[in-house]
């Protein structure tokens, strides 16, 4: 299939290194050059809404999903072209994973950490088929893929199975400029229609 939107999970603060924002600015003017939309948390601030404004900025179309109780606490951004705002955090992933062909994650918190690695997880058993992958931003996500690696090693960590063959639960990329390629490489070699069998919400 044909990449058409992305799920960018990301920081809603900067960070300390200017270069995270540098990155995430790129990113999001390629992703308009592209055509390629964004689906993401809906906040003004931080890395998620310089993300956001760069895709604007550059022709774009960006939808935000933002829960009530965040509207205020992480400043929705109220001139995305479409912005939805859910009940709950449940209904928000359960929007974000529908609206998506694949999820990127760059530099952020633990909220960034718990959707990238929740998306692992439902791959792992066997959920969906939509890569993950990490933008390692000036190595940002070393320590989690090594802690990943052990886990592997260890035995608690299987590679779900696609078409018959075991997949990558994620995807390592480190160049801002070979994210989207990756991301529609991984996404052509998926059959149709995604594979989605319960989706996130069946297993909140």
């Amino acid at each position: 299939m044909k990449l058409s939107r992305v799920c960018v999970y990301c920081g809603s603060s900067e960070g300390v290194d200017p270069d995270y924002a540098a990155a995430t600015i790129d990113f999001g003017r390629r992703m308009a050059e592209a055509g390629i939309a964004l689906v993401y948390g809906g906040g003004a601030v931080g890395l998620m809404g310089i993300l956001a404004r760069s895709v604007m900025e550059n022709g774009g179309t960006v939808t935000g999903i933002i829960p009530g109780f965040l509207r205020d606490r992480e400043v929705m951004l109220r001139e995305a072209t479409e912005l939805v705002v859910t009940d709950d955090m449940h209904q928000r992933k359960r929007l974000m994973f529908d609206r998506s062909d694949a999820f990127v994650a760059l530099p952020g918190g633990i909220g960034t950490l718990e959707e990238t690695v929740e998306m692992m997880t439902w791959a792992q058993l066997g959920q969906h088929a939509k890569p993950v992958v990490l933008a390692n931003i000036k190595g940002f996500w070393d320590p989690l893929t090594t802690l990943l690696r052990h886990m592997e090693a260890q035995g608690f960590v299987r590679k779900p199975f696609l078409g018959g063959a075991p997949a990558e639960l994620y995807t390592v990329v480190s160049e801002v400029a070979a994210i989207l390629p990756t991301v529609a490489r991984l996404v052509e070699l998926l059959p149709e229609p995604l594979p989605s069998a319960a989706g996130p919400a069946a297993l909140m």
